[in-house]
C-alpha cells in the first residue's frame, strides 16, 4: 500500500526522503521554498491530500522550488525531523509545511486537510504557493 503511495508522490516529482540527513539537506541546501509532506500510511492521506496536491501542482504557475514526502509510521527518523521544522505545532499526518531557509513560513495541519475535497485543498494549496513561493530575488540578479 505504502509503495502506491511513494509512486502518486514520486510522479508529480516529489521527492521521497527516507532519512534525517535527506530531510536537513533538502531544507538546507534549497534556494526558495521546500513544500514537505507528512504523509500517514493509514487511507486518511490517499482521500483528498494527495489529490489535492497532485491538482496544485499541476495548476499552479508558481510552484515550490523543491517538494519532498515523509511517511509518518514507516520513516521514522525523517518524519521526527520534518516536523522539528514545524515550530509551534504538534505532530499530525498529513500535514504540509512550507520552508524557506529552514524556517516554517506556512502550515497546513492534519485538520486543515482531513476530509477536504481535492479541489478545497488544492486552492488551498495554490493560494499559499503564490503566497510564500515567489521568485527570490536572486533570481532577477
Amino acid at each position: 500500500m505504502i509503495h502506491g503511495m511513494r509512486q502518486e508522490l514520486a510522479q508529480l516529482g516529489i521527492e521521497e526522503t527516507k532519512t534525517t540527513e535527506q530531510v536537513v539537506e533538502a531544507v538546507e541546501k534549497t534556494d526558495g521554498t521546500v513544500m514537505v509532506v507528512v504523509n500517514s500510511v493509514c487511507g486518511c492521506a490517499a482521500g483528498g491530500v494527495r489529490p489535492g496536491i497532485a491538482m496544485a501542482l499541476e495548476n499552479s504557475p508558481v510552484k515550490p522550488d523543491r517538494a519532498i514526502t515523509v511517511f509518518a509510521g514507516a520513516d521514522i527518523d525523517a518524519t521526527d525531523t520534518a516536523r522539528e521544522y514545524f515550530e509551534g505545532y504538534a505532530p499530525s499526518s498529513p500535514s504540509i509545511g512550507f520552508l524557506r531557509g529552514g524556517k516554517l513560513v506556512r502550515m497546513f495541519e492534519r485538520r486543515d486537510l482531513e476530509g477536504r475535497h481535492p479541489l478545497m485543498i488544492a486552492q488551498q494549496l495554490v493560494a499559499a504557493f503564490e503566497e510564500v513561493c515567489t521568485k527570490t530575488e536572486a533570481a532577477g540578479s
